[in-house]
């Protein structure tokens, strides 16, 4: 156990039995007593039931104590699925009637696990409060806003709830969204991390993130947004929108691409989202922004552009085909199965070139942390 993981132990009840019984008691009391001995440690560990109906429940394992019931079982696969503890409705006895449209459409058991998933959203800008708003609206229990820009008059035309006396006093574009959240009286809770993705606390809090949106350009923030998925086990939604304006007012291409990744599954990297080459300009421009200058007037790197095009109607439609693709996958609603649907691409330029496809080849670097958690170095990165 160099690399700090740990021992689960799991077992099944053929007959459905949806407690441990006497003699699981028995078995886990001897094996966890062997295991201490043999690792010459007392780290966590736990004990797993599998039920025939496709359920789970757990329990807690330390120093040779039988402890806790475990809270939750994150299903991160093609269908999300989420086993909770004493998972038999929340605490108001009837759906409040801001949610009975929403429960009409998807069930009150779509409506039960929304208002108790945690949701990190990573860019709070164009897609991102696009984003925010419809899973405030769609009754999320928590929302976690990641984004440590302030709003200027340059946001006013796609930052929904932006006003221009927030860019003139430069507010925090996460502080904006809390206040618009809450404003809904929803009730979702708001988390809000005015901080890069790369800071060690906000990673370590998106850790304990149910599912991860990604609504943020820059090939860094996406690629440590990648590895914290990974590392948690969280399966992540990012989006992209692409507009190509020819300079003289007209429009060469307007495109869109919605990603579903899935733990140890393909990547937004092998899916050639960016490249390494991307990768390694990114972190240099951040890092060492005298070095990055100079390689890009000497032709050696490819400098990114600053101010892409950008129109609220583009972002609205991609941020709402990410939205359903999380839905679809809580409450699965299309002909086809979800995992055909792990790569979107909308082109409006050109109609008949969307499409859609599955994960694709797992990708062998990210496969090797997968699960690590918040095991040191910190997703891989030394400098974290």
């Amino acid at each position: 156990m160099k690399k700090n993981l740990t021992v689960v132990k799991f077992h099944s009840h053929p007959g459905g039995y949806p407690e441990f019984s006497r003699y699981d008691d028995e078995s886990d009391q001897s094996f966890f007593s062997a295991v201490d001995n043999i690792l010459d440690n007392h780290d966590a560990r736990a004990s797993v039931v599998m039920l025939p109906d496709g359920r789970f429940f757990g329990r807690h394992v330390r120093d040779g104590v039988l402890g806790e019931p475990i809270d939750l079982f994150r299903i991160a696969g093609d269908d999300f699925e989420f086993c909770r503890r004493g998972d038999d409705g929340l605490e108001e006895s009837e759906p409040p009637e801001h949610a009975i449209r929403l429960i009409q459409t998807f069930g009150e058991g779509t409506y039960r696990t929304l208002r108790q998933l945690r949701i990190g959203v990573v860019g709070a800008s164009g897609t991102g409060s696009i984003v925010l708003e419809q899973l405030a609206r769609n009754c999320v229990g928590e929302l976690v806003p990641v984004d440590p820009d302030h709003l200027e008059r340059k946001n006013l035309n796609r930052v929904l709830n932006a006003r221009g006396s927030d860019a003139d006093k430069k507010r925090l574009k996460v502080e904006r969204v809390h206040e618009a959240i809450l404003e809904m009286d929803l009730g979702t809770k708001v988390c809000p991390l005015p901080n890069d993705i790369s800071d060690r606390d906000t990673i370590l809090t998106l850790g304990e993130c149910d599912i991860l949106f990604g609504c943020t350009d820059s090939v860094d923030g996406r690629h440590v947004l990648n590895k914290i998925a990974s590392h948690f086990l969280i399966p992540l939604i990012d989006m992209g929108v692409r507009v190509d304006a020819d300079g003289k007012g007209n429009v060469d291409q307007v495109t869109g691409a919605i990603h579903t990744v899935l733990p140890g599954g393909s990547s937004l990297m092998s899916r050639g989202v960016y490249t390494q080459t991307d990768l390694n300009a990114a972190f240099m421009k951040k890092h060492e922004p005298e070095r990055y200058s100079e390689m890009v007037k000497a032709g050696y790197v490819k400098g990114a552009e600053v101010d892409r095009p950008a129109v609220i109607s583009l972002n609205m439609l991609v941020a709402a085909y990410a939205v359903n693709e999380l839905l679809a996958r809580l409450a699965p609603y299309r002909v086809d199965p979800n995992a055909e649907f792990a790569q979107r691409r909308i082109s409006l330029s050109d109609p008949l070139a969307s499409s859609h496809q599955g994960d694709g080849e797992r990708c062998v670097a990210f496969a090797k942390r997968i699960g690590f958690g918040a095991s040191e170095p910190l997703l891989g990165i030394m400098d974290l």
